[in-house]
């Protein structure tokens, strides 16, 4: 492992802990700014707080943009990790470079793919049967597209909820609640789901062994819901793979075709930032279109 001076390995101890305690953010995340950090320091050699430069950073700006399947929206991310630990170090009167001086490098905007309501409506119908994995992967589904849910959030979902309200409250990224809502299909999957269930296991999703006599394994995992949907999307007939976090897409881009404004649908999704769920306007202008429908070509009869 990389040795770092204690100057340098102190700083950074305390920036972690700092993001962590006073800024409120997940152990993820601190965990995910440590690697971007230790890459930092690795790469360049750092050992200083006074080694830390516009030229060092420079350095590692080209060093990561040449290492094979760093794509440019990680580069960006590394290289905001290091402007906020230079951020950091100002607002603690530690001498640094100025994040100021440390641009961003541009990122192409994200393209966000939808479903066709067909499509969208054979994966929701996909599974089939009255058993209770099945019953649980169609509560699931339903979950997802009602809420519009991050994969984390709807794991940490408790069984012992009044679900008949249609209203939850969700602890979402950087421990911040939101209300979420179930629309009736959801409500009524869930609870059919429950109703199947003899176990008193708290969580509202587990896991199910495989055979004959299955038995409840605890709460679901990330992964094992990851495969789930991909299967479904398969089994359903959708060509493009299908993801937890393309029905979060799914949601956002439905009510805003449906007429929700932009700031309720950040609200919705936990977004801290509106420049976040600013990506999906570019699939659901519904006025935009109808405009160019109505004026363009018009002379081309």
């Amino acid at each position: 492992m990389y040795n770092l001076s204690m100057d340098l390995q102190k700083t950074v101890k305390d920036y972690l802990d700092y993001l962590e305690v006073e800024k409120n953010r997940s152990p993820l995340t601190r965990k995910s700014y440590e690697r971007c950090l230790r890459k930092f320091l690795l790469i360049t050699g750092a050992k200083k707080i006074s080694d830390v430069t516009e030229e060092s950073i420079r350095e590692f700006r080209v060093k990561l943009a040449d290492m094979p399947g760093i794509k440019k929206g990680t580069q960006a991310y590394h290289i905001i990790v290091i402007r906020n630990f230079l951020k950091y170090l100002a607002k603690r009167g530690i001498a640094s470079v100025s994040a100021d001086k440390i641009e961003l490098p541009k990122v192409p905007q994200r393209q966000i793919s939808v479903l066709e309501y067909a499509d969208l409506e054979r994966l929701l119908a996909a599974p089939k049967g009255n058993d209770l994995k099945s019953l649980r992967d169609r509560a699931i589904l339903e979950t997802f597209f009602s809420t519009g849910l991050r994969i984390s959030e709807l794991c940490s979902m408790d069984r012992f909820t009044n679900f008949d309200r249609g209203e939850l409250t969700i602890r979402g990224k950087g421990e911040k609640l939101r209300p979420v809502f179930l629309s009736e299909r959801a409500k009524k999957t869930i609870i059919e789901y429950i109703d199947k269930r003899t176990d008193t296991d708290q969580a509202l999703f587990i896991s199910i062994s495989k055979g004959k006599s299955p038995k409840v394994l605890g709460r679901i995992i990330p992964r094992t819901i990851q495969r789930m949907v991909d299967y479904y999307g398969r089994a359903a007939g959708i060509p493009n793979r299908i993801t937890p976090h393309k029905l979060r897409h799914q949601f956002a881009t439905d009510l805003l075709m449906n007429g929700a404004d932009l700031r309720s649908v950040q609200e919705l999704l936990g977004h801290a930032n509106i420049t976040t769920t600013q990506i999906y306007t570019h699939v659901t202008n519904k006025e935009l279109h109808e405009v160019h429908d109505a004026f363009h070509g018009r002379r081309r009869k």
